[in-house]
Formats: structure tokens, sequence, C-alpha cells
């Protein structure tokens, strides 16, 4: 069912939430992955997730967040403004508009350190008290049908076994991974946060349990609202649920606010890739431009720029769904990685004493579940999408004449010298 997918992806994130933890706790630098593939595998695999991340971890994720936004405020125009070839009537208008969202809160990042975080702290407030109040407004009011929860949309006579080798479920698990995929945002802040040997895997794993029990809320909401055959397809699920709970006016004031909460999702990302960027720049792996604050504002000025430029580029060179497939299926493989490298290290220190650090509980049944839960997203992402897979592994590969260019300037002039 619809909540079967979602508790799935859920349960993946906490497993891999759980995993991080241990590598936070064991590693407390801000980059996420990139520091924690540096300390498990070396500078190669660091670097191709460093790469990974500036050009699909952050670009592509803020690239669908436009669009999706700018489809969401579009559906509050009148139809025959739609329809009347005024803006938001072409795709054209709507590329345009979502690199505008893009620069908007670039610029806003760049502008101010102060601005950018009161700004990100209404927008997710917000975010979580329209969904807590769209809930409870749903239970109370809403026009809904509890017969709803009977259909569902991988029904099967085999059961559930013959359910999970449905590939609809797989890539229906692409869609619901990307949801979830700041479940390891806290991460790449490690050297920010105070005390983070044991605040880290706290922020990690408390923080995955909100998103879990919120979207899982949120869904039960459209179930209650939609039957499965008019989510099946439609882009403004969000939108259509409320139109059937409480009416058109309220369907376009909702999407409204879907835009806003989008926008906070946004604006999270543009804040943190350059933590990444900045990181491998330090070590000599990208340029020093991009190690550069700022002196005036505080802010890495050329950093979220840059990042600004790739996401814009994949706003007007390809399609939502390709986007998340794209990103679905590559970040799946550096997070199964990362995990892996956990592993290994628990094998190289298992006749060492034990830290009194945080670590894995359930070990290694959790990091297993993790790697074996993605790795069957992955392989199904490939058999049922495999131009996206093509252009995941395409990336990767991308990477590589960058990190040979970036060690043998090392080599001859030091890491101070890539400008």
């Amino acid at each position: 069912s619809m909540l079967l997918c979602w508790l799935m992806g859920g349960l993946f994130a906490l497993s891999g939430a759980l995993c991080y933890g241990e590598l936070g706790a064991k590693f407390p630098a801000s980059g996420g992955e990139y520091f924690f593939l540096n300390q498990c595998f070396g500078e190669l695999p660091a670097f191709i997730s460093g790469w990974i991340s500036l050009v699909v971890g952050f670009s592509a994720p803020i690239a669908a967040a436009a669009i999706a936004l700018v489809h969401y405020g579009s559906l509050l125009l009148p139809e025959e403004f739609l329809s009347s070839g005024l803006p938001f009537s072409a795709q054209t208008e709507k590329m345009l508009a979502a690199c505008v969202v893009i620069l908007f809160f670039s610029f806003v990042h760049y502008y101010s350190v102060k601005l950018g975080k009161g700004i990100q702290n209404l927008l997710t407030l917000f975010k979580l008290s329209l969904i807590l109040g769209f809930s409870a407004a749903a239970v109370f009011w809403g026009r809904g049908s509890l017969d709803h929860f009977s259909s569902t949309a991988f029904s099967s006579k085999e059961g559930f076994w013959a359910m999970l080798s449905d590939d609809r479920l797989a890539v229906a698990l692409v869609f619901v991974s990307f949801a979830y995929s700041g479940w390891n945002s806290a991460a790449y802040l490690g050297g920010e946060i105070i005390s983070p040997k044991r605040n880290l895997p706290r922020a990690l794993i408390l923080g995955t349990l909100i998103v879990i029990f919120v979207y899982l809320l949120l869904n039960a909401v459209y179930i209650y609202a939609l039957p499965a055959e008019m989510m099946a397809s439609a882009p403004d699920v969000g939108a259509r649920a409320a139109t059937a709970l409480f009416g058109l006016k309220a369907g376009r004031l909702f999407s409204a606010g879907i835009g806003i909460g989008l926008s906070s999702a946004l604006s999270a990302m543009i804040v943190t890739g350059p933590r990444v960027y900045y990181a491998m720049a330090r070590d000599g792996l990208f340029f020093k431009v991009f190690s550069r604050v700022s002196p005036k504002r505080g802010t890495p000025g050329a950093a979220i720029f840059f990042q600004a430029a790739l996401a814009i580029a994949m706003v007007v060179t390809a399609s939502f769904e390709c986007l998340l497939i794209y990103i679905g299926f590559t970040l799946s493989l550096m997070a199964i990685l990362t995990v892996v490298g956990l592993m290994r290290l628990r094998r190289q220190e298992r006749h060492q004493q034990k830290p009194k650090t945080y670590q894995t509980p359930a070990y290694p049944i959790i990091p297993l579940l993790f790697v074996a839960g993605n790795l069957w997203i992955v392989l199904f992402s490939i058999s049922g999408r495999p131009v996206a897979a093509i252009f995941g592994i395409g990336t990767i590969l991308a990477g590589l004449p960058f990190y040979l260019f970036f060690i043998k300037t090392r080599r001859i002039n030091g890491p101070a010298l890539l400008s």
C-alpha cells in the first residue's frame, strides 16, 4: 500500500540515521559523506562523494524543489489565466520562474547568515504548522472516506513477497527516498554542533523519527481524501486532497502553503551544500575559491552561486521525474558505500576496546538492512529507468578526470595554490 511504501522508506532512512550517528560521533566534523568516506576508504571515494554532492546531492534536489514549487504556485492562478498565453501557461515560463526562485534564495543566503537563518527557521516552522493544521482539519471537518484505505496501489493475490518483487514499489520507493533524503543533513554540520559526539546522533535519529511521523500522517490524510487511482499519476496530490476535503478555494490556498513548504527545503539545501565544497577545497580536492568566505558577510558566495548555476542548468535540461530517479539512484549508491565504510571500520577495530561514544544498535542487522534495502531500490531503478541510471553512473565517471587534475595540481603546487 501507499502507507507501507512510506513506512519502508522511513525505516530505511532511520537505519541510515542510526549508522551515520556512529560515524558522526566517531568523526565529528562538517562534510557529511565526504568526510566519512575519507576516513573509511581514502580520498578517491571521498572525492566522488563530494562530486556527487555538488552535482546530485544538492544542485539536482534544488532544481527539483524549484520546479515543484513553481508548479504548486501556478495552481493559484485562475484557469482562464493559465490558458491565455500569459506567464505560467508554457513550460518555458515555468522554467524561468524556477530559475528566479533559485537565484532569490541563493542571494538571501549570500547576503547575510543572520537573514538566511531567520528565513529558514520561519519557513520550517510554517511547514510543520501547515502539515499538523491540515491533518487536524481533515479529521474534524474534511469530506473524506475511510473506505479509501481498503484500496491499494500494489495489491497482489500472491501476497506481501510478490508485492516486494513488483518494480512499481521499488520505483515508488525512489521517489519516497528522495522525500526522506534530508535524514543525513545533520551529518554535514558535525563541526558546528555543540558536543557533537553526543548531540549529532540524537539530531540524526530524532529528526528522522519526526519526519517519518509527519510523512505517514500527511499521506494518511491524502488517502482519506482521495482514492488510490486519483493519486497514482497526480503531481499535485496535496492540492487535490485539499480540494476534495474542503473545496476548490481551500485547494488553492493549500497549494500556496505547499509552495512555501517546498521553499523551506530548497533554502535548506542551498545553505548546506557549500559546506561540502568548502571541505573539498580545504583538502586540495576542489578549487580554492570555493573555500573562501566573505569577511563582510560571512558567507561563501562563490560556492553558493556556483551551486545555483548548476541547479539552473538542471532546471532547463531535465524533467522533474527524471531528476528524482537520477537523484535517488546516485545518492543511494553513496549512502550504501558510507554504511559499508562503517562496517569496514568496525571490522578493523574489532579487537580494540569499544569506545564510550554512541554505537549503532543491533549491529550488524541495522547496517545490513540499510544496505540491502537501498541495493534493492538501486537494482530496480536500473531495470525500470535505465536512462536515469546511466546518467547517474556517467556523473560518477565524469568526476574522475577532475580528481586526477586536482591530485596532480596539489602534488605540484600544494593545496594553497589551487585557485
